[in-house]
């Protein structure tokens, strides 16, 4: 496989991940175990957000370990896709929901239905990233 590039991100990355794809983001249990779950996202710059209900247990394991995994599957063909090793750099809470709402808004054309329940925003500094299918072609040398 060779080694992971770095950042900056290319621009058919950017480009991947600035649409509405499904992503699955890894955490650590405090016991080692790695957890995943389907997740919303953004992608902010150089830097991946994700929103949580401020009651999640990942958000448990995030604040004591911020290592994260994220994969990020091309909504046209789940086989092209876009793996990023990270860690969680900022937990901040999202008490207007504006957070959810910017993700509620990419993702379905709708401000988040919950208004109640509590949220946090977590911010993701990318440390590596890998793409694989037909993105990994557009960024090969030479694709």
């Amino acid at each position: 496989m060779g080694t992971m590039p770095k950042l900056p991100l290319p621009a058919p990355v950017v480009a991947l991940l600035h649409r509405p794809n499904p992503a699955v983001i890894a955490t650590v249990r405090p016991d080692g175990h790695p957890v995943t779950v389907a997740t919303w996202y953004l992608l902010d710059g150089e830097e991946i957000v994700v929103n949580m209900a401020a009651k999640r247990k990942r958000l448990d394991y995030l604040r004591a370990d911020p290592r994260v995994a994220l994969t990020i599957l091309d909504s046209e063909s789940w086989y092209s896709h876009v793996s990023i090793v990270g860690r969680v750099i900022s937990i901040v809470d999202d008490p207007d929901l504006a957070g959810i709402d910017r993700q509620s808004m990419q993702y379905g054309g709708n401000p988040y239905p919950n208004r109640v329940e509590p949220r946090v925003d977590a911010r993701i500094a990318i440390d590596t990233w890998h793409a694989w299918g037909a993105i990994a072609e557009q960024v090969r040398p030479g694709g």
